[in-house]
């Protein structure tokens, strides 16, 4: 497991352990009027949702030499923040757990740096930036495991799986993503009870769990030197950090 996969789980367990105390507070501490005190009965309920996010990608590389002496190098330097918005069907399975699916749209873009890093020659290396635009259809399904309500705050954890499609891919780029990916998610967040709804602030992290690069480029069968770019990767995955706001 790499540094920023180990960084993140480490942020979601840090988290987690300073938000769940609450729920072995003395019932004293808990005696404020509540808003909305049957709206965790309910059997499902709608909502929808807003929110934020920025797509990183890790490569692989394998290393290779092209015959012209060239030995590329991909990575991401910089993020851009997207947005995303969504609809939420959520169905009570007891007074823990929550089954939610959230379809939706996330809008996006990753910024690349190409670069040709033999410098056994006397030429200025080759650089090359590439801007890749998403529109990924997402259909979110997670198990929500809320702890206990203290006044009107309630904190909760999310587990589940992202199948994602883009459609919005263009060709003939250096770099070129398949449009089907499928991501593993963990997430926390608040339910916090206001008088007519509930907003809930959510941080999700995304794992994407498949090789997302095409390795098939027909369409560059006249164009060899932008092939040779892909022939450097062995694969390439996807992650995404989402700050959500849920209207439930």
């Amino acid at each position: 497991m790499d540094s920023k996969r180990r960084n993140i789980i480490f942020l979601i367990l840090a988290i987690a352990a300073a938000a769940f105390p609450a729920a072995a507070l003395p019932q004293r501490f808990n005696d404020k009027i509540q808003n909305r005190p049957y709206a965790d009965l309910r059997r499902w309920h709608l909502g929808f949702s807003i929110g934020i996010h920025t797509q990183d990608v890790s490569f692989t590389h394998n290393g290779q030499t092209t015959d012209d002496g060239h030995n590329w190098y991909m990575e991401q330097p910089s993020f851009s923040p997207g947005f995303c918005v969504n609809g939420l069907f959520d169905l009570r399975l007891n007074e823990w757990f929550n089954l939610r699916i959230s379809p939706g749209m996330y809008f996006g873009n990753r910024d690349i740096t190409i670069l040709d890093v033999n410098t056994a020659g006397n030429e200025t290396p080759l650089k090359y930036r590439q801007n890749i635009k998403s529109a990924y259809v997402v259909a979110p399904v997670d198990l929500k495991f809320s702890g206990q309500r203290f006044r009107n705050c309630k904190p909760y954890l999310t587990a589940g799986v992202m199948p994602a499609f883009d459609v919005s891919r263009k060709r003939g780029d250096y770099l070129r993503f398949k449009a089907a990916d499928m991501y593993l998610t963990l997430g926390l967040g608040f339910d916090f009870y206001l008088p007519f709804f509930k907003l809930n602030p959510e941080v999700k992290f995304c794992f994407g769990l498949t090789d997302m690069l095409d390795h098939k480029r027909p369409d560059l069968a006249d164009d060899p030197s932008k092939f040779q770019i892909t022939e450097s990767l062995t694969k390439a995955r996807s992650n995404m950090v989402v700050l959500t706001f849920y209207f439930e």
